[in-house]
């Protein structure tokens, strides 16, 4: 196989696994299933199942457990099971999903390594909750309620997700620094929501964590699994990814946001990563992709934008 054939498989796998993750989440949704109808969980992320009505079965591999009506399910994305419906009875789901990844100003690096680390557990990944459960007691009261847009009832679903894990979420945010210089690292980078690493330069970094820069950049890698420079620049894209996909900014202003001081360059940087533009990205994956950039290559030239240059913004071309 050639390598530019490899290429393209990787941009379009990249794609696909992008549609998942920013479909979305913190919102809960129904699911009806005829009587021995199945259904698997797709979504990214994790998923909280709740039995509204009827009974069924989750399967998975060779195991059958029987989901009567409150039961609820956690299953981590990637889980190979799924739902099956009674013979006997219609079967009525109501679920929610959260992605850790994608809340990078509500979570720190640690507690969104947990719940990559959890997902990999398989006493973690899988969660079958009886109807007297706690959490599937409080989710069936959130399904009950009539505003299901506030702020207060998204708190309210990711705090269930949070409960399912109890002492094992508690034991990951209680990890306290020592004098080692990894552990200092790895403390600040656990308790650190990863937006805040935008507001610190390497030499920072090497302060807090008491380190000569060259030392550091050995610890950081080991550690992240990149450079210093690279996870940044991972956090600014991830950024960028959820204003395009959940705001209306235009273009311009999603790369200043994201942290970028120069459309040309958070374009570039963009299609280097993820083999299409932000604008045609935004087209595929936004909720708003009729607003702002999506308006067609020719508004788009039109309207143009702005960029930021010693603390003033000049005129430039927007580019889709």
């Amino acid at each position: 196989m050639s390598v530019v054939l490899k290429e393209l498989m990787r941009i379009v796998d990249s794609a696909n696994d992008l549609e998942h993750l920013y479909a979305p989440h913190l919102r809960i949704r129904s699911v009806a299933l005829g009587a021995g109808k199945e259904w698997s969980p797709q979504s990214a992320g994790w998923s909280l199942i709740k039995v509204g009505s009827g009974t069924g079965y989750w399967l998975e591999g060779q195991s059958r457990v029987e989901l009567e009506t409150g039961t609820a399910v956690l299953v981590a994305q990637g889980v190979p099971g799924r739902i099956l419906a009674s013979l006997l009875n219609d079967m009525a789901l109501h679920f929610f999903t959260v992605m850790p990844e994608r809340l990078t100003g509500l979570m720190t690096l640690g507690e969104q390594d947990f719940f990559k680390q959890a997902a990999s557990r398989r006493e973690l990944a899988c969660q079958i909750l009886r109807p007297d459960n706690p959490v599937a007691v409080k989710m069936k009261e959130l399904c009950s309620t009539p505003n299901r847009n506030g702020l207060w009832f998204r708190l309210g679903l990711l705090q269930l997700l949070i409960e399912v894990f109890g002492k094992h979420f508690e034991q990951a945010k209680d990890r306290r620094p020592h004098a080692d210089v990894k552990e200092r690292l790895q403390t600040f980078l656990l308790e650190t929501p990863p937006d805040a690493l935008l507001e610190l330069n390497f030499e920072n970094l090497a302060q807090i964590t008491h380190c000569t820069p060259r030392h550091l950049n050995r610890v950081f890698f080991e550690l992240v699994g990149m450079s210093f420079r690279d996870k940044r620049e991972e956090i600014r894209l991830a950024c960028a990814r959820e204003l395009l996909a959940t705001s209306q900014f235009k273009v311009v202003d999603v790369a200043y946001k994201s942290g970028y001081k120069s459309l040309s360059l958070f374009n570039r940087m963009f299609t280097r990563r993820f083999g299409i533009s932000p604008g045609r990205w935004r087209q595929k994956n936004g909720r708003n992709g009729s607003a702002g950039d999506a308006a067609g290559p020719q508004r788009a030239k039109a309207r143009g934008g702005s960029q930021r240059v010693g603390g003033r913004y000049r005129r430039i071309p927007a580019q889709v």
